[in-house]
């Protein structure tokens, strides 16, 4: 296993970090034990909600499981819904493209490197609820950690000295498999495992030393990122040297083909609705850490009206949060008509047949347990909704009409930017006045959304929503990066 603590793209990296990185990694084995001789055989599941992509979770099992000669791993974690949104996208796209998409959840296992994965999954989480609590944890830690903090090259040090433990895991796995990789960590346990094949899709637009993995090829979804990681600037005080040419690429945004294959004519309903002054239809999506509550109570509560007048319809998925879905429930109560789809996705798939050229009204609130289908289910909402309204994370980069609430940690910022500057949402809305006062204008200015819509259409023509099929395009050799 090739060291890539002390040296990353050329950078050395000072031995009181490196000293700091491999404490860590100590401390994980210590606490959870050194499973580097395990030999995990690989067994595969279906995943039920995703049949129709084909994919198939890979597992332990009692004995080694043959791949297909056709097959594509998507590695991931869940760290909120973000990077299981992403893989779903890959997924997609694989299976378009005639691949066999296996899913590797690397939190999932039994293994010394999925534990480490889970804690620091939990105190990402724990410390994003915090920031939404703390105005004084948010602006001195959570903020500044989020921009600055993790851009640091110095920061990847420590990431790439603990994901060797995830190494283990990939020991049955045939090394030459086409991979991609939707969180950093994954990417990084491939390349120390000697994957040949590993795309890192980078999901953010602010570039930060979080997300390198020296060894693989580095997607990113826009121009901004592209310059900020080829060169690594801002990473370090001192000027570093950039990431080669045959190691990243701009491929544009990683969007699902299920997404894309009817998008103009999604986006020519949502015309017709507004020209027929039939209501809007606003799709909430409460993320995988579940913060942000505050402003989705002021949102609905605002809209209420409006949905009363019948000039909105207000789809919310609340995910696999019961206790956020209980007490929207609760607060919306006989104020509005509501409609629940409580681990009901067969009506809500029914419900979005329906709704694709018939008619929508009232508040419908969306909770499932299962964890795919509390993702999909935004998937299935989004095609027959007319406006998104999110804060600027991984939901920044799809196609359909956008309004921006506030974002969670300071790299979302530029989620917001890129939108904005691609013309197909507003602006970011930081307060409950804002975003308000933000929803009052598109519902009465009927210009908004053609626009938007216009804008996407283009948008696609460009192939700037065609960074997932690009991906699987990289990893299976279909398209190739000059060596620089």
């Amino acid at each position: 296993m090739k060291d890539r603590t002390g040296v990353i793209f050329g950078n050395e990296i000072d031995e009181k970090t490196v000293r700091s990185a491999e404490k860590s990694k100590g401390n994980y084995i210590r606490k959870y034990g050194d499973d580097s001789s395990a030999d995990y055989k690989i067994s595969f599941e279906p995943i039920e909600t995703l049949s129709a992509m084909g994919v198939k979770n890979i597992v332990f099992g009692n004995e080694n499981e043959p791949f297909d000669e056709k097959a594509l791993i998507v590695g991931n974690i869940r760290m909120g819904f973000g990077h299981y949104r992403i893989s779903i996208a890959m997924a997609s796209c694989a299976k378009a493209l005639g691949f066999s998409p296996y899913w590797l959840d690397l939190a999932s296992f039994d293994a010394t490197g999925s534990k480490m994965i889970r804690e620091q999954n939990d105190l990402y989480s724990k410390a994003s609820r915090i920031s939404q609590k703390s105005r004084l944890f948010n602006k001195f830690v959570w903020e500044p950690l989020n921009s600055e903090g993790f851009k640091k090259i110095t920061y990847n040090a420590k990431d790439q000295k603990n994901s060797e433990l995830l190494v283990p895991i990939f020991k049955n796995i045939p090394k030459d498999i086409p991979y991609i990789a939707t969180h950093v960590w994954p990417s990084q346990g491939a390349v120390h495992a000697g994957m040949t094949r590993v795309v890192n899709a980078i999901p953010d637009n602010w570039p930060m030393g979080l997300h390198l993995s020296e060894g693989a090829i580095h997607a990113v979804q826009t121009p901004f990122a592209y310059l900020g990681y080829k060169t690594l600037s801002g990473f370090s005080k001192k000027p570093l040297k950039g990431i080669p040419g045959n190691q990243i690429t701009d491929v544009g945004c990683f969007i699902d083909h299920e997404l894309l294959c009817d998008l103009e004519n999604d986006n020519r309903l949502r015309r017709e609705r507004i020209a027929g002054g039939r209501p809007l239809r606003i799709l909430m999506n409460v993320g995988g850490a579940g913060a942000g509550g505050d402003m989705f109570e002021a949102m609905i509560d605002h809209l209420i009206p409006y949905v009363n007048a019948g000039k909105a319809a207000l789809f919310l998925n609340t995910g696999d949060h019961k206790a956020v879905y209980d007490h929207f429930i609760a607060r919306i109560a006989g104020r509005a008509p509501v409609t629940t789809c409580e681990n009901d996705y067969a009506s809500l798939l029914a419900k979005v047949g329906e709704m694709k050229e018939g008619d929508a009204g009232g508040i419908t609130v969306v909770y499932n347990d299962d964890l795919f289908r509390a993702v999909y289910s935004t998937n299935l909402l989004m095609p027959v909704c007319d406006l998104l309204v999110t804060k600027p994370s991984e939901l920044a980069y799809y196609p359909i009409p956008k309004l921006f609430m506030k974002h969670i940690g300071g790299h979302e910022v530029y989620g917001a930017v890129h939108g904005r500057e691609y013309g197909d949402s507003t602006d970011e809305y930081p307060t409950k006045k804002t975003v308000c006062e933000a929803l009052d204008r598109v519902l009465s200015d009927r210009d908004l959304i053609p626009h938007l819509c216009d804008r996407i259409d283009a948008l696609k023509k460009q192939g700037c929503y065609d960074g997932a099929y690009e991906c699987v395009k990289l990893a299976a050799g279909i398209r190739k990066l000059d060596s620089v």
